[in-house]
Formats: C-alpha cells, sequence, structure tokens
C-alpha cells in the first residue's frame, strides 16, 4: 500500500473511534449527551471545575473525590443523592464516577465566576437551559478525548473523567475563596459532636469525628467512604443547609419527578468542625450572590482546614 494510502486508512479508522467513543459516552440514566451550542471555555477563563458524580452503592468507591476544594450532596430523583464536587486547589488525574446534570446545578454554581461543568448528560428539555446558564459545560460530546469507560463496573456507574485533557486548568487556590469563605478560628460556644447524619428517603450521609486526624469521616448510606486506592475520605467542615425542595419541570424515564432545591433564600444552618457543632443562618440574596454562613447573634462562620462538605437537607 502506498504511504498516502497509509495515511487515509489511518485518518478513517481515527474518525470511527472518535464517533464510538462519543457514541458510548451518554448520561447513562435515560439523559441524552448534551449537544450545547456554546463554545468551550479558553483555558484560564474560570477558576473552579464542577463534576456531577454518582453516588449510589455501584458507583462506590468513588475516584478523585477526596481531592475536591468543596463537595455539595443534593437530592434527585426518587430520594436518591447525587454529589457536585468542585476543585480549583487541585485536580486529581481521575475523577468520577460521572453522572448527569440538574437543574439545582445551574442555580447552585452561580455562586462562581463561570465555572466549567462536567457531566455526563441531561435530559433533552433541560440542554437549552443549560445553554443559556453562565457556565462552560464539557459533556462527553465536546471531550470524547476526555472521558473514558471502566471495566470494573456496569454502565451507567463507570463514566470518568481526565480533568487534563479538557480547556481548564486549576488556580491552585482553594475554590472556597470564590464562595467569600475562609479558612480561620471557630466561633465561640457550640456544643461537642461525635457523629452527625443527614437522611434522605432513599440515602443518608454520616460524619463522624476522627480526633486523632482532625477531620470528620465520611460514611455514604452506612458504609464508609472510600478512595478508590481504600483510605478514608474526610471533611474539614460540614454546613448541614436547611432549604426548601419543590417539583421541577423535569422527570427521569421512569416518571419519577427530579426536586429542585432552593439555594436562594435564608434558614437554619449547623456547622462542623473541630468536633463540634455551631448554630447557624444561611443567607443568599440572589443567584448571583455568595451564600454567607453567619452565628444567631450575626458572626461570620469561619472554616476548619480541609475539605468543606455542603449538604442540602430539605426543610421537613
Amino acid at each position: 500500500m502506498s504511504a498516502a494510502g497509509v495515511k487515509n486508512r489511518a485518518a478513517v479508522l481515527f474518525a470511527v473511534l472518535v464517533l464510538a467513543v462519543t457514541a458510548a459516552c451518554t448520561g447513562g440514566d435515560g439523559s441524552s449527551p448534551s449537544s450545547t451550542s456554546s463554545s468551550p471555555r479558553t483555558s484560564g477563563s474560570a477558576d473552579v471545575l464542577a463534576v456531577k458524580i454518582d453516588n449510589v452503592a455501584p458507583a462506590r468507591p468513588h475516584t478523585g473525590l477526596e481531592q475536591a476544594d468543596v463537595v455539595y450532596v443534593e437530592q434527585v430523583e426518587a430520594g436518591l443523592s447525587r454529589i457536585l464536587a468542585v476543585y480549583s486547589s487541585d485536580l486529581p488525574p481521575v475523577i468520577g464516577p460521572v453522572r448527569s446534570a440538574r437543574e439545582t446545578d445551574l442555580e447552585l454554581l452561580r455562586q462562581f465566576d463561570r465555572p466549567t461543568l462536567a457531566f455526563s448528560g441531561a435530559q433533552s428539555r433541560l440542554l437549552p437551559v443549560i445553554d443559556r446558564a453562565p457556565l462552560d459545560p464539557v459533556p462527553p460530546s465536546k471531550a470524547p478525548q476526555a472521558y473514558f469507560r471502566g471495566p470494573d463496573r456496569p454502565a451507567p456507574h463507570n463514566l470518568y473523567l481526565r480533568p487534563e485533557r479538557i480547556p481548564f486548568t486549576a488556580s491552585g487556590v482553594n475554590a472556597v475563596a470564590e464562595l467569600g469563605l475562609k479558612v480561620g478560628a471557630p466561633p465561640p460556644g457550640g456544643e461537642p459532636e461525635d457523629s452527625r447524619t443527614v437522611r434522605y428517603p432513599s440515602a443518608s450521609v454520616t460524619f463522624i469525628w476522627a480526633a486523632e486526624g482532625e477531620q470528620w469521616l465520611v460514611s455514604l448510606d452506612g458504609a464508609p467512604a472510600r478512595t478508590a486506592e481504600g483510605e478514608r475520605i474526610g471533611a474539614g467542615t460540614v454546613v448541614v443547609q436547611d432549604v426548601d425542595e419543590r417539583e421541577s419541570d423535569f422527570r427521569d424515564r421512569s416518571g419519577n419527578n427530579t426536586p429542585f432545591t432552593e439555594t436562594v433564600g435564608s434558614g437554619d444552618a449547623v456547622v462542623l468542625r473541630d468536633g463540634r457543632a455551631y448554630d447557624a443562618r444561611w443567607s443568599r440574596s440572589s443567584a448571583d450572590a455568595d451564600t454567607v454562613f453567619s452565628t444567631p447573634d450575626g458572626r461570620r462562620v469561619d472554616l476548619a482546614d480541609g475539605p468543606l462538605w455542603i449538604l442540602y437537607a430539605p426543610r421537613g
């Protein structure tokens, strides 16, 4: 075969491979891969990378979750929970399993300055809403070379992201800074706390204080949360934020409504740090504003060293 023929055959094989990878990287839960037409962000134009992460038993252990600066936990369909992990100070080589975006994520992420959002896809009716949101979406359809499916678990719980292959560079600054938060001394008072559990209809998250490691060890649905290497996942500060939920206009393929979590407003919160629990208030005046956490007498609540976990707990 001539040199030209070899080159043409190689080009065809490459094109077929790209199409195959793109087709495999769907949302996996009845969602469609995003076909958003907005342009990918240029490197350095955003400060944080948010990744939507699966949080059911077949998706565990998670990969790269322990390196997130901020971990949000929210309720989704059928009373389950899902994670939105935010990275800025450091990026692991692999993150996942990656799952589909939700409407709640779009309002939540407006606290950041045009973040990059990695997700497996979304319901087809939600895609235009994602297009209009002030963020840079990077689903598999826009960066097929950045996603792969692992062989050790079944789809849809096996889609992973290689963040170095998307147009994003970590700033080296902790993402909590974009939220207007900082590490500092604890507020006065508080009550000793050994553990705290947040329950959803079909899921739970528990934090147990480990004084020797000065962190809250995480358990998911009653099982210790571990890294891909088997180490326990911990948090420096945990915020349990009481929020309102309402039905959204979206449902999964089984007909379950996707709840929308109201992250704009105000309400009660509990801040866990240094083995103590502090009563607090949260307030967010608009979607473009940061969430402010303060003590009942109006003092700002600072964070302990380590990852920040924020759990949205539906008001009873």
